[in-house]
């Protein structure tokens, strides 16, 4: 469609009758990202009444909406492989102007400081130890706990910016430059909880914890503190919950970037944001 055709179908959008607006609205929202630039500069002209504003706004986040779902289920159906763009993704539903370059930025600065400091010589725990110190006492990471349930603790460019998040976000952080290290941390789905699983490639820890692959756990909320199995057999005896196999095992990053979803979707619920957690809920059924 031309940019002429295009201005026209905007000239509709304050249309007083129904259906000429709802087909304007298909047609505009069938051609999405492209026609942005046009939308937004119609609603900042002068002179545009009240209805037009609204219907533009609407337009705006239908459109940023479904580039996010079109993303997230693009990211879903390569595999999911990589966990930044899931969490990137997420991002850019709430920060349309993100400079992913920046994120990435900060994270390559959390992996070179931590580069210089570990050396193959050390022991997974000793690795750990020196990660732990960089990452919290250097970097000051911390779990948010004042705030625990505001939205801003489960994007990770506001947890990269602010130094405070969730134990998901922090973990997601925490998981992104271990990989970049080489080091086998991943991601453990624990009711109300999340943790990271330090893999043993060697198997001699599964005669001692009894899951194979899994040398120790590491909780990134509580400043990177190293638990065993029974630390998490009390924990989800304290839920009264079975010791299900998945709560002692690495997820996928689908299965992180699905429970960051529900995270949302639970803080914006709290703060009684309707419009938003409605939207958690259709990002959710990209994955």
């Amino acid at each position: 469609m031309s940019e002429t055709e295009i201005k026209a179908l905007i000239t509709l959008i304050d249309d007083p009758d129904e259906q000429v607006y709802q087909q304007v609205r298909d047609r505009l929202l069938s051609l999405g990202g492209p026609v942005m630039p046009e939308l937004e500069h119609a609603w900042e002209m002068e002179g545009q009444g009240d209805l037009f504003r609204h219907r533009v706004e609407d337009l705006l986040h239908e459109i940023h909406l479904n580039i996010t779902y079109d993303r997230l289920s693009a990211w879903r159906k390569s595999g999911g492989d990589d966990l930044l763009e899931g969490a990137l993704a997420v991002c850019r539903y709430r920060y349309a102007e993100l400079d992913e370059r920046q994120v990435k930025a900060r994270l390559a600065t959390l992996r070179q400081d931590i580069w210089l400091e570990i050396n193959d010589n050390l022991t997974a725990f000793e690795k750990v130890r020196v990660f732990n110190h960089i990452f919290y006492q250097v970097h000051g990471f911390k779990g948010n706990k004042r705030n625990y349930h505001a939205p801003q603790n489960s994007y990770i460019n506001e947890v990269l910016e602010g130094h405070r998040g969730n134990p998901l976000s922090l973990a997601i952080i925490y998981q992104l430059v271990a990989e970049e290290l080489e080091l086998p941390l991943r991601g453990v789905n624990l009711p109300n909880h999340f943790v990271l699983a330090y893999l043993d490639e060697t198997g001699v820890a599964a005669s001692e914890f009894g899951h194979a692959g899994v040398l120790f756990y590491v909780n990134a909320f509580s400043q990177g503190d190293i638990l065993g199995k029974a630390e998490i057999d009390e924990f989800l005896g304290k839920l009264d919950l079975p010791a299900d196999e998945s709560f002692y095992q690495p997820c996928t990053n689908i299965d992180i970037i699905r429970r960051l979803l529900n995270n949302l979707l639970n803080s914006y619920d709290k703060l009684r944001d309707s419009e938003r957690a409605e939207d958690m809920r259709k990002l959710l059924r990209a994955l």
